[in-house]
């Protein structure tokens, strides 16, 4: 008489937990760490994206940006599980996201779904690139100081974001193109709730303690509802820092499919191409350092060729995941350096972002409490992830001055111009002059030569 195969049966032979030295249980309470560990993301994305109207005088409202980030985060994250059967999470990329809102709607003028469309553009670019193999190519076409370069700027540029939401960075009068410091208004109940969730949240970074950023956000906005409810409700607008009504809300998918390739149009194609490959250049860099740092920490890397298992479809379901982010209207997504805290817990398979993926649907339902958090409590997120991600200068060589002109014009030239596109722009550029100039030509990748002209083409003619 056959026996029947285990409960667990499907799950060992499509995940392989038990070669890979995990148990189911392991594998679940690993997803719920990482899903605490990033859920952050679920407040600050909306936080970001819904921090100004675009040209036509539209603003992404907090509910329906909740509800499009859960959705694209489980999706993504889902995916990479089943198919790519490694413990890694997916969400809306910070910094990608800053550069759709302050980049693209508001420095460029464009329309909401004109800006996703940008994002659905370099995410399919990317998922080709892949399947043809050529996105390990391009990857090594750049040095490592300049791809350094690219994070610690991307790292500055949402920092002074987060600085900006909290009012210690404001935006000079019309007119004036320089950025100005408080100097005199820090003494605020706003600035209290930002200095409160940094603190926190810094405190527990250091501490070890997982799901530090979700935790900040939670403590700072419980302190702006009470400050908020003592003041008469004078502090912030009508319905943020209030106690909602409902604690669980119906999704909202009308951002759902908003998105469309007019961007062509109203940039000139020069410019958009630019635009699109710094976009593309950034999620590049990010998400192959990201996933090797994490097969690493799994034991998924093999260290005698440094290789790992089903590499190209993990960056195939990463750039697939990319477009999704802009036809969900979510931004960009990309492959979270925070799920090394459910690799830590011991997830070694994809069944970790199975669980993980699943609590982002579950979140779809917390729409409500999305437009209760004010954005200083959202904005310490911002300052944290922003000086890890700057980390990585300490990697540059500084010493060689045709690295450290460029990697330093990437890293100032973001959060000066407000635009990822004209860091990488500077940056670019300047190492294929710097090295053509110093009778080292042969030492640029042909694809940066081309990747400069382009850039000196943007320069030029599309307006900064």
């Amino acid at each position: 008489m056959a026996t029947s195969n285990p409960p667990d049966g499907f799950l060992e032979r499509h995940f392989k937990i038990t070669e890979r030295g995990s148990t189911v249980r392991t594998e679940i309470i690993a997803g719920i760490v990482t899903f605490a560990t990033m859920a952050y993301i679920l407040f600050v994305n909306p936080s970001v994206l819904g921090a100004l109207e675009d040209s036509a005088g539209v603003q992404l409202q907090f509910p329906a940006l909740l509800t499009v980030t859960a959705l694209a985060a489980a999706i993504g994250t889902i995916a990479m599980g089943i198919f790519g059967n490694v413990p890694f999470a997916i969400a809306a990329g910070l910094g990608l996201n800053a550069f759709v809102a302050f980049g693209l709607v508001g420095a460029r003028g464009l329309t909401w779904p004109e800006a996703m469309g940008v994002i659905v553009i370099e995410g399919l670019i990317i998922a080709i690139l892949v399947i043809v193999g050529l996105r390990e190519k391009i990857m090594l076409a750049f040095p490592d100081g300049l791809r350094r370069a690219i994070g610690a700027g991307i790292g500055a540029f949402i920092a002074i974001i987060g600085l900006h939401d909290a009012g210690i960075v404001l935006s000079a009068p019309e007119g004036d193109s320089r950025v100005s410091i408080i100097t005199g208004e820090l003494v605020s109940w706003n600035t209290l709730v930002f200095v409160v969730g940094l603190t926190i949240g810094a405190v527990l970074i250091a501490r070890g303690i997982r799901g530090a950023l979700l935790i900040s956000i939670i403590a700072s906005t419980i302190l702006a509802v009470v400050i908020n409810s003592a003041s008469g409700g004078d502090v912030w607008k009508p319905g943020v820092a209030d106690i909602p009504s409902t604690w669980v809300g119906t999704p909202d998918f009308s951002l759902v499919g908003q998105f469309n390739f007019d961007f062509i149009n109203v940039l000139g194609f020069g410019t958009a191409l630019a635009i699109v490959v710094a976009v593309m250049l950034s999620d590049f860099f990010d998400t192959m350092g990201t996933a090797v740092a994490l097969g690493r920490r799994a034991h998924l890397v093999d260290e005698s060729t440094g290789s790992m298992p089903k590499l190209r479809r993990i960056l195939l379901i990463d750039g697939l995941a990319a477009s999704l982010g802009g036809a969900t209207s979510s931004s960009s997504n990309t492959t979270y350096i925070e799920s090394a805290s459910g690799i830590g817990e011991g997830g070694r398979t994809g069944l970790t972002s199975v669980v993980t993926g699943i609590l982002f649907l579950l979140a779809m339902f917390l729409s409500p409490i999305a437009g209760v958090i004010p954005m200083e409590a959202t904005a310490p997120a911002l300052v944290i992830v922003g000086a890890m991600m700057l980390g990585q200068v300490a990697k540059i060589d500084w010493n060689d001055i045709g690295v450290a002109v460029p990697a330093l014009l990437v890293v100032l030239g973001m959060p000066a111009t407000y635009s990822i596109t004209n860091g990488v722009g500077f940056g670019i550029i300047a190492y294929v002059v710097i090295a053509v100039l110093r009778g080292k030509p042969w030492s640029v990748h042909p694809l940066l030569y081309g990747c400069a002209a382009l850039f000196v083409w943007y320069f030029i003619y599309g307006a900064i």
